[in-house]
């Protein structure tokens, strides 16, 4: 998939997530995740994929399935925190947060920090 439209449905996925449209957030974002070779990027991105799941599953009352995506999403998100100056994403806090949410379960949804507002 060439970068700019990798970009354009990675910009619309954390759009879909920043309004807790998590479902479609996990699926503008899969296009993403799968078009790109770029280890880092496949990395983070799933990570974010998995966050978005965690939220899915807290809308229908599955701890244990937001707990699980959770842990997932910090494993990738810290695997592919390299990538996350060139997408914008401030890896560093938004592991943070999910160690946070992780130690006392049943928070408000995790905000993904932005290192600055992307280009439209």
């Amino acid at each position: 998939m060439p970068a700019a439209e990798r970009r354009q449905a990675f910009e619309a996925g954390l759009a879909a997530y920043a309004n807790s449209d998590f479902f479609e957030a996990h699926e503008l974002l899969e296009p993403a995740w799968m078009g790109t070779r770029d280890l880092a990027e496949r990395e983070l991105i799933q990570g974010l994929i998995k966050l978005a799941a965690a939220f899915v599953h807290q809308a229908r009352g599955n701890p244990k399935g937001i707990e699980k995506n959770l842990r997932g999403a910090r494993a990738r998100l810290a695997a592919g925190a390299e990538a996350g100056r060139s997408l914008d994403v401030a890896v560093p806090e938004l592991l943070d947060a999910l160690d946070a949410w992780l130690a006392a379960p049943g928070g408000p949804v995790i905000v993904i920090p932005r290192y600055r507002q992307a280009a439209s």
